[in-house]
């Protein structure tokens, strides 16, 4: 469906479990209206004390909205809710546009956006990150995959929910592949946590003081994504900018995890993680030992 310019956008939201809800609820502040879509009735009930109108269905709802999101469980759901009998293509509109919050594999993403293209419908991939809490306070980050006009059309009404709309590729499956980079830093950083508590337990350091010091000096460092800051992965030139820098943190780096692998084979603790970090860290930050280079 065209919208007009100057009318606002009807949206639609099917999905409204913890994260979706609270997307749903910053939603339904929107001037053009949200209708909403769930199996748990509670749920839906939820949203139309916040100012949502309820649909009997995925179609019904199609009906009623330009642009749809969808946070579900997994592939499988996001296929019935996009393809499925009663799904939200057997009633939307061409020029109807569909998001999938939901992380699932950038084919499925794919598929779904070529069937629905079939239609007239545009489907692009828009993952989320943040978490309930993120969700709750209305700051989650977006990542979108698909054609550049669709994104521009969601800035808007997704700043009601999202802080950060990202848009990730000019392909489908963009948003999914930059948001499954983000949780393999995310869910690594989990492994390698459980290392450090283990080594500091063993130590006989208290671990809950030490989530302590972490969660504090994060915040003030920025944590993993602190060294972020390049737009590739390559080696550095030493005439860079960056150069200098990721050979501070190289330094640094090396120096800490020794003495870390150090007190942890005293203790005989093994930290996998930790040895293979010590061993790639230079080549991984781009600033490799080079044959007759000077070290600190």
């Amino acid at each position: 469906m065209t919208v007009d310019a100057g009318t606002p956008a009807r949206l639609g939201f099917v999905g409204l479990g913890n994260i979706g809800g609270p997307m749903a609820g910053s939603l339904a502040k929107w001037s053009g209206g949200l209708t909403v879509f769930d199996l748990a009735a509670d749920a839906v009930a939820t949203l139309v004390d916040q100012g949502a109108a309820a649909a009997d269905s995925p179609a019904d709802l199609a009906a009623r909205a330009d642009i749809i999101g969808i946070c579900v469980l997994d592939d499988a759901q996001v296929r019935t809710v996009v393809a499925g009998e009663g799904g939200l293509l057997s009633a939307a509109a061409p020029g109807t546009i569909i998001t999938v919050h939901s992380t699932i594999s950038p084919e499925t993403a794919s598929d779904l956006a070529d069937l629905a293209a079939a239609q007239g419908v545009i489907l692009l991939d828009a993952p989320i990150s943040g978490g309930a809490l993120g969700a709750a306070e209305g700051r989650l980050a977006i990542m979108v995959g698909g054609p550049r006009d669709a994104y521009e059309r969601l800035k808007e009404p997704f700043a009601l929910t999202a802080d950060m709309l990202v848009h990730a590729g000019a392909d489908v499956g963009a948003g999914t592949k930059m948001k499954l980079a983000r949780n393999l830093l995310h869910f690594i950083s989990f492994t390698a946590t459980t290392e450090a508590a283990r080594l500091a337990e063993s130590a006989g350091i208290d671990v809950a003081k030490l989530g302590k010091v972490v969660r504090h000096t994060d915040a003030i460092t920025g944590g993993a994504g602190a060294i972020m800051l390049r737009d590739t992965t390559a080696e550095i030139a030493p005439d860079d900018f960056w150069y200098n820098i990721f050979r501070s943190v190289r330094t640094l780096g090396e120096k800490d995890l020794s003495l870390a692998l150090a007190l942890a084979d005293q203790l005989g603790v093994d930290l996998p993680l930790g040895t293979i970090a010590r061993r790639d860290l230079a080549g991984a930050l781009g600033v490799p030992h080079h044959e007759g280079e000077q070290t600190a």
